[in-house]
């Protein structure tokens, strides 16, 4: 029921819904006793699944609703994030738990890993609008395709994390192995198959079903049974299924690019990501009152706030010399990087591949800095960006 005027509420308060559920989640959870304990040690596997689905939905979401053609030179900027400044996030922040928070190195890396990327699903008040808007905007854009291009390829630093830690003395093969087959084949994979369904599931949708009638799909919901089926079929062959759904959902965009068939399928993958967020932020606010914090140290909260301050904006400001864009623009993406659904993803998928020395100190600090992005980030982007759009913003001219 929140989510269906909490747009509204948003748009006249500027303050993001993600604001609203955390709090509701902590009051819930500290006044009603009978609620299930939100303990993502106790209840790991529910927060690896629950949190993968929310970002497959959210990063299906957020390739169809791109309004900008897909070439090298268009997504120049968001490329620039991908391998500049979330590889400059993950070594700045690594550094900073091994020397100053005294974390092993594996722990350490992870903490870069599953904090680098931009979150697809928390960023939505920075992100474009629905297909064919018909505005053009670099600075929304530009959080759009890095949150989504991103969010998989925090999955092979991930693994290097875990890689490490399985390392046994003098030996070095676990980290040949991740370079060839975790960095290399699975994003290779995972693209190809991106736009292999891509395309396959745009020929569906418009070219059987639209004009030869050979079969009726007209429901948006096909979106999203999409999306699952891309990541299931992808993961079968090892590839990166984040990678896929993404690049699949931007293939699609681009198959019929004027259709407005898109809408359809962008509302309903919408209107499902709103609702499993609304859940998962409910009970994230719920383990902050059950002692998901409780390892926090003063240290741990100074590099969490000199992450989400100075790393992040400092990365990016870096990653876009060049770029031609105003600093005001650069500052917006740059500062704007949101954390969330997918941090508390690749740090339960870590814990359940390997143990690490480090895991109770590594869950308080992930949510205490999703925790800072969700109030620092949630209390200023709709204003931000609305000043940024009035000023840079122009007609889509393609």
């Amino acid at each position: 029921m929140g989510m269906a005027w909490m747009p509204s509420f948003t748009k006249k308060t500027g303050i993001s819904d993600s604001v609203i559920y955390v709090l509701l989640g902590v009051i819930a959870y500290s006044f009603m006793d009978m609620l299930p304990k939100p303990d993502p040690v106790r209840y790991e596997t529910y927060v690896v699944h629950v949190t993968e689905f929310v970002i497959i939905i959210s990063l299906m979401g957020g390739g169809l609703k791109i309004d900008r053609p897909f070439s090298f030179k268009t997504w120049a900027i968001p490329f620039r994030m991908l391998t500049i400044t979330m590889v400059l996030c993950i070594a700045l922040l690594a550094f900073l738990a091994f020397n100053f928070l005294n974390f092993d190195l594996p722990s350490a890396l992870l903490l870069g890993a599953v904090l680098a990327p931009t979150d697809p699903v928390l960023a939505a008040d920075v992100q474009v609008g629905p297909p064919l808007e018909k505005t053009k905007d670099d600075v929304r854009f530009s959080l759009t395709a890095e949150a989504g291009m991103n969010d998989g390829m925090g999955f092979p630093f991930t693994w290097l994390a875990i890689s490490v830690a399985s390392l046994a003395p003098n030996d070095a093969s676990s980290i040949v192995e991740w370079f060839a087959y975790d960095l290399f084949y699975k994003i290779i994979a995972g693209v190809i198959s991106g736009i292999i369904l891509g395309n396959l599931l745009g020929y569906l949708i418009f070219n059987v079903s639209k004009k030869k009638k050979f079969i009726n799909i007209n429901d948006g919901f096909i979106a999203v049974a999409s999306a699952l089926l891309i990541y299931g079929l992808t993961e079968l062959i090892h590839g990166y299924g984040f990678i896929a759904v993404f690049v699949a959902a931007v293939t699609l965009r681009n198959y019929e690019f004027h259709n407005e068939f898109h809408k359809d399928l962008h509302d309903f993958s919408d209107q499902v990501e709103r609702i499993l967020v609304a859940v998962v932020l409910l009970v994230f606010g719920g383990s902050l009152v059950h002692g998901i914090l409780d390892s926090l140290t003063w240290p741990m909260a100074i590099v969490g706030l000199v992450f989400i301050l100075i790393v992040r904006p400092v990365s990016g400001m870096i990653g876009l010399i060049g770029t031609g864009l105003h600093n005001k623009e650069k500052l917006g993406i740059s500062f704007y990087g949101i954390r969330g659904m997918g941090s508390f993803y690749y740090l339960s998928f870590a814990f359940a591949q390997k143990d690490f020395l480090y895991d109770k100190e590594l869950w308080s600090i992930v949510a205490f800095i999703v925790l800072l992005s969700v109030v620092i980030h949630g209390l200023t982007a709709t204003r931000v960006m609305k000043n940024l759009e009035k000023n840079f913003s122009s007609q889509i001219d393609y």
